[in-house]
């Protein structure tokens, strides 16, 4: 069974495309006009291991924001297509990455109920000349909605003693463990039967 998806938002702020292949290699060809987001983007693909094509044209000349929220949102929606009625999967994932000073835990759960917990320190405002570090918290939350799932996502530490966070690592770190529980969650599980993962018979 494929399980792939095709998501097209246009706006007049953007124009956004998004495919997914959740049984792909890793497989990326990123491009949303903030190069930090790319990055970011290119960790979605490469750890949790899923084939990503992602085009968005925004009003750059404006700011990032719309460019960024309306890519979540997108990928969001792919992710919740691309997983059908969610049989046989495991339904939950987690994962708990280093970065160097940083650490951070990450857990999802493919509900069907979005709803997001997202915790960082402060950090300087922009990584790089257009990523908004405020839009991290956005990001996850517009994904989240979109994808209908349960996210969790806490930076436990940020800093050496006497030292400031470094964003790039605190924000990369976080792209990369939600990733890791996505691969997790969307996994098939040999021992589930096909089922659907839940007593409701539904997600």
């Amino acid at each position: 069974m494929s399980r792939t998806a095709r998501v097209e938002r246009i706006t007049k702020e953007t124009k956004v495309l998004v495919e997914i292949d959740l049984d792909g290699t890793g497989v990326a060809e990123i491009s949303t006009g903030v190069g930090f987001y790319d990055h970011m983007l290119h960790q979605i693909a490469r750890h949790g291991g899923f084939d990503l094509t992602v085009r968005t044209v925004g009003d750059l000349e404006i700011d990032a924001h719309h460019t960024m929220e309306d890519t979540a949102l997108a990928l969001g929606a792919a992710f919740d297509q691309a997983l059908g009625d969610k049989a046989g999967i495991r339904r939950y994932g987690s994962a708990t990455v280093p970065m160097d000073e940083v650490l951070v835990r990450a857990a999802v759960d493919l509900s069907g109920r979005p709803y997001v917990v997202h915790d960082e320190p402060p950090l300087a405002p922009y990584i790089g000349p257009v990523y908004p570090t405020s839009m991290t918290r956005h990001i996850w939350e517009s994904f989240g909605q979109a994808a209908r799932i349960t996210l969790h996502v806490d930076v436990l530490r940020a800093a050496r003693p006497g030292g400031h966070p470094d964003a790039h690592h605190v924000v990369e770190a976080q792209f990369k463990a939600v990733s890791r529980a996505l691969r997790e969650a969307t996994a098939v599980d040999p021992t589930a039967g096909g089922a659907i993962p839940s007593t409701k018979g539904a997600l």
